[in-house]
C-alpha cells in the first residue's frame, strides 16, 4: 500500500518532530529515569496499554510473525519476542530505532527474533505477519487516513490487528487545549480524536476490512494519557 496524500504529509511532520524535536524527551520517558507528574502519568498509561495489546495476543507466540507497526523504543516488540515471536519493529524514525536496537541488545535482544526497521509501516517489503499491533502509531492522522492505514494493516494480516485511536472525550479536548499554551516549535503533531461510533462506521464500509470484526476494545486513561485499543479478527 504506497502511502499518499494526507497520509504522507502527516507521516513527514511525525518524522521530523521524534526524530529532532522530540527524541531526547521521548527517550527519556520510555526509560525509568525521573519525569515530571505529567509524564509520569502518559508512563503509566502506556504501560498500561501495552499490557494491554500484549494480553491479546497468545501467550505462547512461537511461530507466529508480528508486525510492531510504529514501535518506538522497542519495549512491546522486545516482550513480543520473549515470548517466541518473530518481529519485524518498524518507526519512521531513526534515532527512536537507534534507541530501540541499543536498548534491545542490552536485554539480549539484539538480534535473532526481533528486526528493527526504518520505514513506513505500510510498505508491502515488510511481508505477511499473523498478527499487527500499530499502539498509538495512528493517533496523528485524519480518520480517512487511519482507517486507509488500518485496511493496509490489515491486508498483511493472517489472524488480527489490534490499533490505537483517540477517543474524542471532553477530558481529552481539555488536554488540548493546554496543549495550545505551548510555543508551536515544542508541539507535537495534533492529535486527532475521533468519536468509536464514527470509527466503526467507517470501518464497517472499508472495502479492504470486507469480513473482519471488532473482537474487543478497551480505553486507558491515566492522566494526561488517553487512548483506546480497539482489535479487529481476520474473516
Amino acid at each position: 500500500m504506497a502511502a499518499a496524500g494526507g497520509y504522507a504529509e502527516r507521516r513527514d511532520r511525525i518524522e521530523a518532530y521524534f526524530d529532532r524535536t522530540a527524541a531526547d524527551a521521548w527517550a527519556r520517558l520510555t526509560s525509568d529515569a525521573p519525569v515530571g507528574w505529567i509524564r509520569r502519568t502518559v508512563r503509566a498509561g502506556r504501560d498500561e496499554m501495552r499490557r494491554t495489546l500484549l494480553d491479546w495476543l497468545p501467550a505462547d507466540l512461537r511461530g507466529r510473525r508480528v508486525l510492531d507497526a510504529g514501535c518506538g523504543t522497542g519495549a512491546f516488540a522486545v516482550e513480543a519476542a520473549r515470548r517466541g515471536a518473530d518481529v519485524v519493529a518498524v518507526d519512521i524514525s531513526p534515532t527512536l530505532v537507534g534507541l530501540a536496537r541499543e536498548r534491545a541488545a542490552g536485554q539480549g535482544w539484539g538480534g535473532g527474533r526481533v528486526s528493527f526497521r526504518v520505514g513506513d509501516m505500510l510498505d508491502l517489503a515488510h511481508g505477511r505477519f499473523d498478527h499487527v499491533v500499530a499502539m498509538d502509531s495512528l493517533i496523528h492522522y485524519a480518520l480517512p487516513d487511519a482507517v486507509r492505514a488500518v485496511a493496509g494493516l490489515a491486508g498483511r494480516a493472517d489472524r488480527s490487528v489490534a490499533f490505537t485511536f483517540a477517543p474524542r472525550t471532553p477530558a481529552l479536548a481539555a488536554m488540548h487545549a493546554v496543549g495550545r499554551l505551548f510555543p508551536r516549535g515544542d508541539r507535537a503533531p495534533a492529535v486527532e480524536p475521533v468519536a468509536e461510533a464514527r470509527l466503526l462506521g467507517s470501518l464497517s464500509v472499508e472495502a479492504g476490512l470486507a469480513g473482519w470484526g471488532q473482537e474487543r476494545t478497551r480505553r486507558v486513561a491515566r492522566g494526561f494519557y488517553i487512548s483506546q485499543a480497539m482489535e479487529l479478527v481476520a474473516p
